[in-house]
């Protein structure tokens, strides 16, 4: 009986996308099928990820410079990819990951200013050609979204920037997905969570069918 060949999906999306909800509808989907499934984040994933991911978060922490929360983004992601998603899917497991690579164009690129050219030759150098087949980007409004991110408790160093800061992140997830239509399905992440993961099980469900030869 054939398989499906292991694939990377990444989930990338503002503040109060719904990521975390739809992670547990895949989660639970991905059993149903009982296909085996790694989930993982950024950044975080790893000891090293975990702990940068302490500092770039905690509000308590002196201001960190954009050039040194591109690098620690990219340090995190070095570790993930060698330790977590490469052997994940050299031993046949999918790949889920809130977020990834598309995160530091938009957040340290857009966000902070950082140029596209910089981002991009460290993508070229930490990831290679460890990429998504599939990108699942929660669009949602940024009112809606810090609404939503605002009940989940006090804003950790990321959440406490200004509404100017998310439209551009947004803005450039946009562009992004418009930039690469093959890679990247936009889900309306307004909409009721049932519809959101129905949304994301479709854009799935192609790479399913998939069979090794």
């Amino acid at each position: 009986m054939t398989k499906p060949v292991p694939r990377f999906i990444s989930l990338e999306g503002g503040e109060g996308a719904g990521k975390s909800t739809l992670i547990r509808g895949l989660s639970d989907f991905f059993a149903g099928r009982g296909l085996p499934l790694l989930q993982t984040r950024e950044p975080g994933g790893t000891a090293l990820g975990d702990g940068l991911r302490a500092l770039l978060l905690d509000p308590s922490q002196p201001p960190i410079h954009a050039e040194a929360e591109l690098l620690m983004m990219f340090a995190s992601r070095a570790q993930l990819v060698r330790d977590v998603i490469r052997p994940a899917l050299a031993a046949g497991q999918w790949v889920l990951c809130d977020r990834y690579v598309d995160a530091s164009f938009a957040y340290q690129g857009a966000g902070r200013g950082q140029p596209e050219a910089r981002i991009e030759a460290l993508r070229e150098w930490v990831c290679g050609s460890t990429m998504p087949t599939l990108t699942l980007l929660l669009d949602v409004p940024v009112s809606l979204g810090r609404q939503r991110a605002a009940g989940r408790g006090p804003a950790d160093r990321i959440e406490a920037e200004g509404d100017g800061f998310f439209e551009r992140v947004r803005q450039i997830y946009r562009q992004r997905a418009a930039d690469d239509p093959q890679r990247f399905r936009i889900l309306d992440a307004s909409a009721p969570p049932q519809e959101v993961l129905a949304q994301a099980l479709a854009a799935i469900e192609p790479l399913l069918t998939a069979v090794r030869a």
